[in-house]
């Protein structure tokens, strides 16, 4: 079976919102993404230089839980320290936090957004901790050590200043119809690893991290996907390192009947629980 280029990541995440300016202001000022371009319609956000964060208004857009869609995105932050800063002025902007988890290869805090998409913020621990003495991935939930991550505000005492410009995307966890059926289409078509697998959940890679795309059926078996009316995801963007990589992506596409359509980003399909991906070559 072909796999995946190991050095593929997870892109932009694009969602649409009920009230722009008041989404805007949230990733601005609870999360710390800052605004890198804007239309009236449209707002990208991101860190540094990176995009991370499209939010398309679409006006009194609805929280439809019980659909295909997202379940969250992921930001990756570079160290504990910034988790730490993180955590730090989520408490200062009085934003709730609905969860948090140490799940020996990461460290996570869980929260939503003003339209219930859900977000996740984490730090990676180092790789060669991840896995134990017969090469099994060492991922579980436990209790975030919170003392700990904020001691380390007592080594840089510099104000905040957002997300740092190092975070990225680092994975995206997707609610669909069938766990076997879309899994099956993101392993033999797109090539990704199998990481951990349970009877309602998998969670899927390139290269050996610990998963870029996770998939649940929590939401129910068969649910369908959002309205054109909800406040939901319209697509995420796998980035490829270059064209030769897409092209073998887009080849197992085309191989199994799925249709991808070209635009100006990139590569549009769906997965078969209508999840709208964008398949992009960043070099």
């Amino acid at each position: 079976m072909k796999t995946i280029h190991p050095d593929t990541q997870i892109g932009v995440v694009t969602l649409t919102v009920a009230d722009l300016a008041r989404s805007v202001a949230f990733y601005e000022e609870n999360i710390g993404l800052k605004r890198q371009a804007s239309t009236p319609e449209k707002v990208i956000l991101g860190a540094g230089s990176r995009p991370l964060l499209q939010l398309q208004a679409l006006p009194a857009a609805r929280y439809t839980p019980r659909t295909t869609g997202l379940y969250h995105f992921a930001l990756r932050v570079p160290s504990r320290l910034a988790l730490a800063q993180t955590i730090e002025n989520l408490a200062r902007t009085q934003t709730s936090i609905d969860g948090a988890s140490d799940h020996i290869v990461s460290e996570a805090l869980y929260l939503h957004d003003p339209d219930r998409h859900g977000i996740e913020i984490y730090r990676d621990r180092p790789r060669d901790t991840w896995y134990d003495a017969t090469g099994r991935l060492l991922m579980d939930t436990k209790r975030l050590d919170f003392e700990g991550i904020m001691a380390e505000l007592a080594t840089d005492a510099r104000p905040w200043q957002g997300l740092p410009p190092e975070t990225d995307m680092g994975h995206i966890h997707l609610r669909v119809a069938d766990v076997k059926q879309t899994g099956d289409f993101y392993q033999n078509v797109l090539g990704f690893g199998l990481m951990a697998a349970m009877d309602t959940a998998l969670f899927l890679s390139a290269g050996g991290y610990h998963h870029h795309i996770g998939m649940n059926v929590w939401a129910g078996v068969g649910v369908p996907a959002p309205a054109c009316d909800a406040a939901r995801l319209v697509s995420y963007e796998i980035l490829l390192p270059d064209d030769a990589a897409l092209a073998e992506v887009l080849q197992r596409v085309e191989a199994v009947g799925v249709k991808a359509v070209q635009q100006d980003a990139g590569w549009w399909l769906c997965d078969p629980s209508h999840n709208g991906i964008v398949l992009r070559a960043v070099a």
